[in-house]
């Protein structure tokens, strides 16, 4: 085996093997989809039901626009999607379990129709070039090995016109609250999912994942370097998450 760092990849706070980070991911998903709702409303106290809304009001999809929702897990975003009118949306993710959660949520919210479901590795969007005319991945990226290659494909097939956005944990801004957020990160989340989900590593590798995630200028950039333009960061709730956006031209 390899020890150069082109063969690593971390997981959370770790360095695994680059080629297992996917299955140990995938693992992570597995053990948390039967509680995942309910851990994000405890994890983020409610807070990220608003950040997903605010999200949705920003992809703004019509009736006349395909939406890949790329890690769309239990079906959030592409749910509020449809509930705004978005014509056809593809719920994918690279994990079954979560959407087999998905399916049974859309069906029991009459929202199934118009969703297709597929199970999709974003690295490999097995979809044709300039194929569609939104891009969603709200808290995914940062569980992707290669998030590079996630980018170059979301614009691979994007429509020229189109928008690739993306929700994800950033870097707080306000620097005195700073300790509390690390205090609530580390101690409480595993603690939750220990108690909640019976699951306390999965809880403390999503807190680490967070804290190895680029900051907004670093994805913003690796975002251009895609060949994604206008790219803009809309930063939420002081940072802790924040939104970005950038055009196929």
């Amino acid at each position: 085996m390899s020890d150069s760092p082109q063969d690593q990849a971390d997981f959370g706070f770790r360095t695994v093997p680059r080629a297992e980070k996917a299955s140990m991911v995938r693992d992570v998903f597995e053990s948390v989809a039967p509680r995942y709702d309910v851990m994000n409303d405890l994890m983020s106290l409610g807070i990220h039901r608003v950040w997903k809304r605010i999200f949705v009001n920003a992809i703004a999809c019509s009736p006349r626009e395909t939406l890949l929702d790329l890690a769309g897990g239990t079906g959030d975003i592409a749910f509020l999607a449809k509930e705004r009118g978005a014509g056809r949306v593809i719920l994918t993710d690279v994990n079954p379990a979560m959407l087999e959660v998905a399916q049974t949520r859309a069906l029991d919210r009459g929202l199934a129709e118009g969703i297709a479901f597929m199970v999709v590795d974003a690295e490999r969007i097995p979809l044709p070039d300039r194929s569609v005319e939104k891009i969603s991945m709200a808290f995914g990226l940062r569980n992707c090995t290669d998030k590079d290659a996630v980018l170059r494909e979301a614009r691979r097939v994007l429509r020229p016109g189109g928008r690739f956005h993306c929700l994800e944990f950033s870097r707080l801004e306000v620097s005195a609250l700073v300790p509390l957020y690390d205090a609530w990160s580390f101690k409480a989340l595993p603690a939750i999912g220990e108690r909640v989900a019976k699951d306390r590593d999965s809880y403390e590798y999503l807190a680490e994942s967070i804290r190895m995630f680029p900051d907004q200028e670093t994805l913003a950039g690796m975002m251009r370097k895609a060949g994604l333009e206008k790219v803009a960061v809309r930063n939420l709730s002081g940072g802790i998450v924040a939104i970005h956006t950038g055009w196929r031209l």
